[in-house]
C-alpha cells in the first residue's frame, strides 16, 4: 500500500519531467541539433548605441559537433571556431596551433561564442516545467533549465516553448542567483527536411541586454540544408598552419 501511495505521489513530477524533456528536445532540432549533418550562414547584425556592425560565418554542424568559420568582415576572414562536444578551440591563419576558448566568451555585443553554433539543450541542462503562459495568444511551457557542466554558454535559462509548435519563442538567460542579464526571442521562418519531414528551422534570435535594451545582437540563420561532413572537418588535429 505505501508503495502505492508513493508511486502516485512521484508520478506527477516524473511526467512534467518527462514532458519538460520531450520539449526540449523537440526544440532543439529547430536549432541544429539533428544527428545528420547540417549547413547554414549566420549574419550577425550588432547594435550598441549609435554603432552597428555585422559579421558572416559558415556554419557546418553535426551531432555536437560545430565547425563555423569566419566570412565577413574581411579581417577575420578564415577564423574558425571549433565546437567538439562541449569542449570549443579557435583558431586563425597568424596561429600555429587552435586554442581553447570559452563558450561563454564575446562573439559579437550580446552573442557568445556559444550561441552562434547549434543548441542541445536537452543534452546539456536539466529541465524543470514551471508552467504555462501565454504569449502572442498562443500557450506556452515555461522551462527552468540549470546547466549540467560549469563550461556551458549559460548556467541558467529560463526557455518558453510554444505547444503548438513545440519550438521555443523567447528565453531568459540567468546567472547562478537567478538574476536576468539578456534575453532572447525567436523567429521560425525557414524550413527543413529531417527524417523524412520538413520542420520549421530558426531563421533568427535577437538577443538584448536586460539593463539597456537597444544594446542588441540579431542572429539571422539562411539557406540551412541537410549536407554530410567528414569527420575530419570535426578534427582539432587539422586546426594548424
Amino acid at each position: 500500500m505505501k508503495k502505492w501511495i508513493l508511486t502516485a505521489l512521484c508520478f506527477p513530477f516524473f511526467a512534467h519531467a518527462d514532458l519538460a524533456l520531450d520539449l526540449l528536445k523537440e526544440s532543439d532540432k529547430a536549432r541544429g541539433s539533428v544527428e545528420k549533418g547540417i549547413t547554414w550562414t549566420s549574419e550577425v547584425e550588432t547594435r550598441e548605441g549609435d554603432d552597428v556592425n555585422t559579421r558572416e560565418f559558415r556554419v557546418r554542424a553535426k551531432g555536437v559537433d560545430a565547425h563555423v568559420e569566419a566570412l565577413q568582415p574581411a579581417r577575420n576572414k578564415g577564423e574558425i571556431y571549433l565546437f567538439n562536444d562541449r569542449n570549443m578551440w579557435f583558431f586563425k591563419p597568424s596561429l600555429k596551433k587552435p586554442v581553447a576558448i570559452s563558450a561563454r566568451q564575446k562573439l559579437s555585443g550580446q552573442a557568445a561564442n556559444g550561441d552562434i553554433a547549434s543548441t542541445h539543450y536537452s543534452r546539456d541542462y536539466t529541465p524543470t516545467l514551471e508552467g504555462t503562459e501565454v504569449v502572442d495568444g498562443d500557450k506556452t511551457h515555461v522551462l527552468l533549465l540549470k546547466a549540467k557542466a560549469n563550461n556551458l554558454t549559460y548556467d541558467q535559462i529560463r526557455y518558453w516553448i510554444s505547444d503548438k509548435t513545440k519550438r521555443a519563442v523567447k528565453a531568459e538567460f540567468l546567472t547562478p542567483q537567478g538574476q536576468v542579464f539578456k534575453r532572447a526571442s525567436m523567429k521560425y521562418e525557414n524550413r527543413l527536411p529531417v527524417d523524412g519531414r520538413d520542420i520549421l528551422f530558426v531563421s533568427e534570435v535577437e538577443i538584448s541586454d536586460a539593463k539597456m535594451e537597444k544594446n542588441k545582437s540579431i542572429i539571422r540563420y539562411k539557406e540551412p540544408k541537410m549536407q554530410e561532413h567528414p569527420a575530419s572537418l570535426f578534427n582539432i588535429n587539422n586546426l594548424k598552419r
